[in-house]
């Protein structure tokens, strides 16, 4: 739960750079609580599960645009979300792999930054 606050406090940081770890429990927390704001939108007909996605488009952009600074790529790689399918599956490879070791133009790594 840590790293999903943490995400949040960093709601329109687009620099630096975000370790796989933060990223990805980011995503997790995200769906879960997603699914069940959806559900209990199907029970009473709110929307609060629309209102939940708005709030967190942002943090969620500027997570992944830090997510690609720390496998060395530009945050322009995140408009291949707007290709359906093959850009997510290119996102998730991107995603998932390692942290580009040492400093790169983006910062320091994350992951070295948390063992200091």
């Amino acid at each position: 739960m840590n790293w999903y606050i943490e995400v949040l406090k960093k709601y329109v940081v687009f620099t630096g750079r975000a370790s796989r770890q933060e990223y990805w429990f980011f995503a997790l927390f995200n769906f879960i609580i997603t699914l069940v704001l959806s559900l209990i939108d199907m029970m009473l007909g709110i929307g609060l599960a629309g209102i939940y996605s708005l709030a967190v488009l942002l943090p969620s952009i500027a997570v992944l645009i830090r997510r690609l600074h720390d496998t060395g790529r530009s945050g322009w790689w995140a408009l291949l979300m707007l290709i359906p399918l093959i850009g997510l599956i290119v996102l998730i490879v991107f995603t998932v792999q390692d942290s580009q070791p040492g400093k790169n133009q983006f910062g320091n790594n994350p992951k070295e930054i948390a063992v200091l």
